[in-house]
């Protein structure tokens, strides 16, 4: 089938354009200069639902001012409304990483809002005296107020995104603490044996920590609510019109029920990525912490018979090709190996920030791709660790009973009633001889009866100790 074209040019001179795309000559030479992740922008929805709002709201604030004719505004505001439905979104096709600090991403939304206005003008793609990229859809704009104000709104969807997810991995653990609150088990440090717990007391903290990173990132997001539009090139608001900014920032508000602002200093706002840079650390921080529970999850469930095996984790797969009857935790690694990639993404957004200069970052294309990245793959992450691990957890009951009862760490029970000195005797004893505590308190050395024994050593004592002095 023969493929039609339509000329185009720019200030660097013609290229033909397929027919059947919306977008135009920049967004072609942005697709054929910057083949570098194979990830389009196509492939983050909010991000171009986000740019169709900037976009609409732009244009009703540049209507209201009188710099824009109401029928343009009004294919403008079609041609959004199009894509904030989830239409033309395949039209998005440059990388997410590129030079030119988000410009092609820019023309790429402006083309193609373009086109699909004048087919609604009841024009054909490309006639652009009847509708313009630059003239019309970007008007009062420039790629340095759209672009990082479409990132921000994008990444604070994101955001809720995750933190729905956090929410549910918090209340799984949550619902396992409560199924696992009269399992007694010994409690760790350093890998050494501590004192006695409850394995529901060690899932409650895991939700608890979970829930406090909901609460941090939470204050971060609000943080990705000031923005710059209306800022223009640099922040001086060259080519807007008075009181756009304002405008353009109140119509954004009403679009998309966020609590948008206009940041006070509008040069400062231009440049700074500050925002990025406290969202990515909040972001690196449940990632961590989300590892070290996989970690523990590891740990707790190695063996079966030559770990520790207090829990069993679902079995997902085959774990060996030589070994048979092997299972390895399978979800807890996947979900390490995630974590580990949202902590080098953290760095790279660092250094992207750090790497501005002047009026205006450059580097933006690399934050927004690593805190899109990052969001992205750390929800799949969360959601697989707690539908096919979590909630399948099972507890070996008996042997993290034998594990108290055997310990050495129980004697600390004692320390209170006989002292350091005398409980570490104890302790050296049977560690020296395998015998039990118990046996040494009581039936050898008489240092406590039974019936007092029997006192201290309760479940509920063990796990929420009283105080006692000899």
């Amino acid at each position: 089938m023969n493929q039609s074209f339509r000329i185009e040019h720019d200030f660097l001179g013609e290229k033909q354009i397929p027919n059947n795309v919306y977008y135009g000559v920049q967004t072609l030479r942005a697709k054929e200069n910057f083949n570098i992740t194979g990830i389009t922008n196509a492939s983050e929805p909010l991000f171009i639902e986000a740019f169709a709002y900037v976009k609409k709201a732009a244009a009703m604030a540049n209507r209201d001012c009188g710099v824009l004719e109401p029928k343009i505004a009004e294919a403008i505001i079609y041609a959004c409304d199009r894509i904030i439905a989830g239409e033309f979104h395949d039209q998005f096709v440059t990388d997410l990483i590129q030079g030119g600090a988000g410009t092609s991403v820019n023309m790429n939304a402006n083309e193609v809002i373009a086109n699909i206005g004048l087919e609604y003008l009841g024009h054909e793609k490309g006639q652009y005296e009847f509708l313009h990229p630059n003239n019309h859809v970007n008007c009062s704009q420039s790629t340095n107020d759209t672009y990082p104000t479409a990132i921000m709104m994008a990444v604070h969807f994101k955001v809720k995104v995750y933190l729905q997810a956090l929410a549910e991995l918090r209340d799984s653990f949550r619902r396992k603490a409560e199924e696992f609150k009269n399992v007694l088990k010994m409690g760790r440090t350093q890998l050494q044996d501590a004192v006695p717990m409850t394995l529901g007391q060690e899932f409650h903290g895991w939700s608890t920590t979970l829930n406090d990173d909901i609460v941090h990132l939470t204050e971060a997001q609000e943080k990705l609510t000031e923005i710059n539009m209306g800022a223009t090139a640099i922040g001086t608001s060259i080519n807007a019109p008075e009181g756009y900014p304002q405008l353009c920032v109140k119509y954004l508000a009403q679009l998309t029920k966020l609590p948008m602002t206009l940041a006070p200093d509008l040069i400062e706002a231009t440049s700074d990525m500050g925002s990025y840079v406290l969202v990515s650390a909040m972001l690196k921080r449940s990632a961590i912490k989300i590892s070290k529970i996989c970690n523990d999850l590891r740990l707790l469930s190695s063996g079966p018979r030559a770990g520790l095996n207090e829990i069993k984790l679902p079995p997902m797969q085959p774990g060996s090709s030589i070994m048979p009857g092997k299972v390895n935790p399978v979800i807890p690694e996947v979900v390490n190996q995630t974590a580990f990639y949202v902590m080098g993404a953290d760095l790279t957004i660092c250094m992207a920030a750090e790497a501005g200069q002047l009026q205006l970052n450059v580097m933006e294309p690399v934050i927004a791709f690593s805190l899109f990245t990052s969001m992205n793959y750390m929800i799949n992450a969360i959601h697989t660790l707690r539908t096919k691990c979590i909630e399948g957890i099972t507890a070996n009951v008996e042997v993290c009973r034998e594990e108290v009862m055997r310990s050495i760490g129980i004697v600390t029970a004692l320390n209170p009633l006989l002292g350091y000195e005398t409980a570490a005797s104890i302790a050296k004893e049977a560690l020296a001889t395998g015998k039990a505590i118990h046996d040494i308190v009581v039936l050898e050395r008489k240092l406590v009866t039974q019936e007092m024994w029997d006192e201290i050593y309760t479940f509920e004592n063990m796990v929420r100790p009283v105080y006692r002095k000899g």
